[in-house]
């Protein structure tokens, strides 16, 4: 008796806990849901806003993260980089190059070419609008890049910088928008502005959870109010 006993408690222990665990959760991903969707907004109004001057540096790097911006200096060809990248063209190559403005080097994505295909490199000045993307340090997963071997996964604004022989560059890079180039490539503008959000799913599940547990809680206690005693 005192054996049957003993696993009810922790029966009801058990079904107390995930019953405060799950309800915890599934409010942690309501508030995730409300940050997200806060999120997703402000990036919506920087994207579609008028561009504004690249800044020379970043004071709260998230808050301008695919802020809309422009750049004109000269671009320096013979610093190029390409950059493994999947898109809905296929398989093929990001053109990253240094462009030198008054304010410094910033680095642009001048957009995707596919293997064998040559980027334009016209000289003279440039005129750039785009996205502010923030660096994309040491590769993708299973696959760093090698700057010792001249292979890019990610556009890591340092490793390149540092690779390219560039000195000092601005901590982030420009995505460039869909203008045309000289020879149609590099194509521009084909920045993926998506964000996951999957939090009321997931919230759902928890408090789906938190009802079970509670239910198997009441059994319990109705069970034991039901026993018989000695």
């Amino acid at each position: 008796m005192n054996e049957s006993r003993g696993k009810r408690r922790f029966l009801l222990l058990l079904c107390l806990f995930g019953f405060i665990l799950f309800s915890s959760l599934g409010v942690w991903q309501i508030e995730r849901r409300a940050w997200k969707l806060d999120l997703i907004k402000r990036v919506d109004a920087r994207v579609t806003a008028e561009p504004v001057a690249a800044p020379a540096r970043l004071t709260n790097p998230r808050d301008d993260e695919y802020r809309h911006v422009r750049a004109s200096g000269t671009f320096l060809h013979d610093r190029e980089t390409l950059v493994d990248a999947l898109t809905d063209r296929g398989a093929g190559y990001w053109v990253v190059t240094p462009l030198r403005t008054v304010n410094g080097i910033v680095l642009v994505n001048r957009g995707f070419v596919p293997p064998g295909q040559k980027p334009d490199r016209s000289a003279g000045e440039a005129k750039v609008t785009g996205l502010l993307r923030l660096s994309e340090p040491g590769g993708r997963f299973l696959r760093p890049n090698r700057p010792a071997h001249g292979r890019y996964y990610s556009r890591d604004v340092a490793a390149i910088a540092r690779a390219r022989s560039l000195g000092e560059v601005a901590p982030y890079f420009i995505d460039a928008d869909a203008t045309p180039n000289p020879g149609g490539y590099p194509v521009g503008g084909l920045t993926v502005v998506t964000f996951r959000n999957m939090h009321l799913a997931y919230a759902v599940t928890w408090f789906a959870l938190a009802a079970l547990s509670l239910f198997g809680l009441q059994f319990l206690l109705r069970d034991r109010r039901a026993a018989p005693t000695e």
